[in-house]
């Protein structure tokens, strides 16, 4: 049987590989934060002709169903098969969540008055040829030559050996070396390769996040960034957040799934793009994996169960430099594998890298440091200590649980206003354009005009009377925030967007988790809001969020404009400085060494401030002195 696109391909399936397992398996990729369960509702495509069965039809309206919109991951083949793929439901490799302000990288890189010295190193040597004279081994011919420029203790992997004498005699005995260093007096050899055929070396930043995955491929020789790739991470179809899918690896025997999930979703994007750029995958020496503690544990294969139990503890805090074959990574299977250390069960590696990225360790003056995600994290201090906390905000801030939810990528709603004389919302979409769903800064501006204009109460419950933009949906009250072009009729291309109730409840939870955080951490250090020098906003969406409307809302604190800084992915941007530089990686692990880990959940206090936080902006509105002026309470 065939699957046909509408201006696409057309491919081999049979009826029991999904519509969403034939796209993928042919290089086609669909929206799915739910890895293909059927739960998010995301991955839609419009069946024009042909058999089909539909297992479950999910969250789709009647009106969908009507139009001919199935779910890719429920839906298979019975004969040839002719579909259309809405703009909404493919995935869009890189965007904003992938780039954060961090444009200029290298320059960022020399910003630390540190130079290029990355985690795999290449050194250029001229061997004597061998003689009746010299007639020790190649081996050693070329420990020797190591040797002779100061590189000694250098481990060879079998693999590295099995091709040496070809490769010394094809170069001639004149070869490069590439290398890792293990410390300062051991070495381990990646690759070798004659003069001629040594072109380039890359190496990779590799943000696994709980919600999202990105990658940097970076040419290594100079810092420059030469593509960027994300996805969702495909482990959500286990869990939206780390417990489920710790709960899965362990009382479900779930760890290798969720391993070959999420490395099969890095290897996608490395495919991708040396596939684009035609980089040989063995010229890929050196990757920096960033991500919390759980992530980590499981993209290495480790057990991640006393993560969740008292006194949570994990396998590892500082990782071992392990090898590409023993990450399975589709590189160099030599190449150097470095994880960036992580502070305890929830505070990982990610947030190490973020402050790395911030620069707030370098400082005098106290700051604090909030990574906004599905797992939030927070940390204060200065140049000589640093206190950190974690809680779970969920995913939504990511387009997770949200009904018309999305990255911060090309298509999505990114603000909002509402006219205060008819109550009609404006949007600014990412790229311009048919929006296709909403992000996080869209998520929060709706929120906070639709508390100005009197639509949601300070619960965010929907007054139905104030307007008729607010309607009876299918999952209750929702607010329409863009309405489709109905002369078209072609949902494939133009759907109304809405915020529902649900949304609403899943969005101030989520604030309100961060901030209870943040309030609980500063009371901790002992320390009130106005020592703050300094606020870094990290989080996929922090490129585009409105600071008055964040407060408004009640995520950060009330603090002037001017005091917060938005830094966007500093987790692939500490794993990109890491890979970049020795220095800076004794910096991070330096940064991880001084960092005491506050655990929240036995701290007292901190349900109090969880559910005072459970309202726009807070119960407490002297802790809001400038809403309290806005809205002249």
């Amino acid at each position: 049987m065939k699957l046909s696109i509408t201006g696409g391909g057309s491919f081999e399936t049979n009826a029991n590989a999904t519509i969403y397992e034939t796209l993928k398996a042919n290089g086609v990729f669909l929206v799915s934060p739910c890895g293909g369960k059927g739960t998010c509702g995301k991955c839609q495509v419009k069946v024009t002709s042909g058999g089909a069965t539909v297992k479950s039809y999910g969250k789709l309206t009647q009106q969908e169903r009507k139009d001919g919109i199935a779910l890719a991951c429920q839906t298979s083949a019975t004969s040839d098969l002719y579909i259309e793929i809405p703009e909404h439901s493919k995935l869009v490799l890189g965007g904003k969540i992938a780039v954060s302000i961090f444009k200029d990288t290298a320059a960022y890189l020399q910003s630390y008055g540190v130079g290029i010295d990355p985690l795999a190193k290449r050194v250029s040597l001229t061997l004597p040829p061998p003689s009746i004279q010299d007639n020790i081994g190649d081996l050693q011919r070329l420990t020797r030559s190591l040797e002779d420029v100061g590189i000694t203790n250098m481990r060879f992997a079998h693999k590295f050996v099995s091709t040496l004498m070809e490769t010394l005699r094809e170069g001639d005995f004149s070869v490069v070396v590439s290398y890792s260093k293990q410390s300062d007096t051991a070495f381990d050899a990646i690759s070798v390769y004659p003069h001629e055929q040594c072109n380039g070396r890359y190496g990779l930043a590799i943000d696994i996040g709980t919600t999202t995955v990105v990658v940097y491929m970076v040419d290594i020789a100079n810092g420059a960034v030469i593509d960027i790739g994300s996805t969702y991470n495909s482990q959500t179809k286990y869990g939206d957040d780390v417990i489920t899918r710790i709960v899965h690896a362990t009382e479900g025997g779930g760890l290798a799934d969720l391993r070959n999930t999420v490395v099969g979703d890095i290897n996608t994007i490395i495919d991708l793009l040396c596939g684009k750029h035609n980089i040989e995958s063995r010229h890929v020496e050196a990757a920096v994996i960033s991500g919390n503690t759980t992530m980590s544990h499981i993209f290495w294969g480790l057990n991640p169960a006393s993560i969740r139990e008292d006194p949570y503890i994990p396998t590892v805090n500082y990782y071992p430099l392990w090898h590409g074959s023993q990450a399975r990574l589709n590189i160099n299977q030599q190449a150097a594998v470095y994880t960036a250390p992580s502070v305890a069960s929830y505070v990982g590696g990610d947030i190490v890298t973020g402050i790395l990225a911030s620069k707030m360790h370098r400082s005098p003056g106290i700051s604090l440091f909030m990574d906004i995600g599905t797992n939030a994290e927070v940390a204060i201090g200065n140049d000589e200590w640093i206190m950190t906390a974690a809680c779970s905000a969920g995913p939504c801030f990511e387009g997770g649980g949200i009904k018309f939810g999305m990255r911060a990528t090309q298509g999505a709603i990114e603000s909002i206003k509402i006219d205060p004389n008819t109550l009609t919302p404006s949007v600014s979409v990412i790229g311009g354009g048919v929006p296709t769903g909403i992000c996080g800064s869209g998520m929060i501006d709706a929120i906070v005009e639709l508390y100005k204009h009197g639509i949601i109460n300070q619960k965010g419950v929907f007054n139905p009377a104030k307007t008729p933009l607010v309607r009876e949906g299918e999952d209750g009250l929702e607010f329409l925030i863009y309405k489709s072009d109905n002369s078209q009729r072609d949902i494939v291309l133009t759907r109304d967007i809405v915020l529902t109730t649900v949304d609403m409840e899943n969005l101030i939870r989520a604030k309100a988790a961060i901030f209870a955080g943040v309030s609980l951490l500063l009371r901790e250090a002992g320390l009130t809001l106005d020592v703050l020098e300094k606020v870094y906003v990290a989080g996929g969406f922090g490129n585009s969020l409105n600071v008055e409307k964040a407060v408004m809302l009640g995520m950060i604190p009330d603090l002037p404009p001017d005091k917060y800084i938005f830094l966007g992915n500093t987790s692939i941007i500490g794993a990109y400085l890491t890979l970049m530089s020795d220095t800076l990686r004794k910096d991070l692990e330096s940064i991880a060494s001084k960092m005491t880990y506050i655990e929240l959940s036995v701290v007292g206090g901190y349900m109090d401030e969880y559910m005072s936080a459970m309202f726009i902006p807070h119960t407490d509105i002297s802790k809001f002195p400038s809403v309290a002026a806005a809205l002249g309470l």
